[in-house]
């Protein structure tokens, strides 16, 4: 689909609710194709964690503190989407990783997993698992699912409070936490 700002495309790993537009989703997971400089699109009430998942980097601007750059080793960034934000690629075309969730209803937390680990999720939890760079098997304790490169799993606390991640190359643990009126 579209960027938003209409800069580029984006490839939607998981949205939710489904089918939900760029306005109204809670939460929303995609990989970008990002050829050229450029502002990002301005999402008012959103906060954004982003990793550079294939080749080079990228300098982040984001409003008026110092630039940050993000390669694929990096830690994912997180940052504000809706505070001006401008990119510098450092050596051509870049895949990145993008996590967005609605400030008021979910929080989120995006890790690169190069290891065996063990996750347990409370509540509503929401955990996504997008393998990258080989396969990745996920196993719960009622089911195991092997996923191939940029293959996702969805697994909700509903249906399991614990799973197990075994990477053979990278993979990306996605965990979203709705915010109850209390948070």
């Amino acid at each position: 689909m579209p960027w938003k700002n209409g800069g580029g495309s984006t490839t939607e790993i998981a949205i939710g609710p489904a089918g939900a537009s760029l306005d109204a989703f809670d939460w929303r997971i995609s990989m970008a194709q990002v050829a050229t400089d450029g502002p990002f699109s301005i999402f008012a009430g959103i906060d954004r964690t982003l990793a550079v998942i294939k080749r080079g980097g990228m300098e982040l601007t984001i409003g008026y503190q110092p630039a940050v750059t993000l390669g694929s080793v990096s830690e994912p960034l997180s940052f504000p989407g809706d505070t001006p934000t401008t990119a510098r690629l450092l050596d051509g075309e870049i895949t990145d990783l993008n996590v967005m969730t609605r400030r008021e209803r979910f929080s989120h937390r995006l890790l690169r997993v190069t290891q065996s680990m063990s996750c347990t999720l409370d509540g509503d939890d929401i955990a996504i698992v997008l393998s990258l760079d080989g396969s990745t098997d996920v196993a719960t304790p009622h089911d195991r699912v092997t996923l191939d490169h940029a293959d996702a799993v969805l697994i909700e606390a509903s249906e399991t409070t614990t799973f197990q991640i075994d990477p053979a190359g990278n993979c990306y643990l996605i965990r979203l936490y709705p915010l109850r009126p209390s948070d």
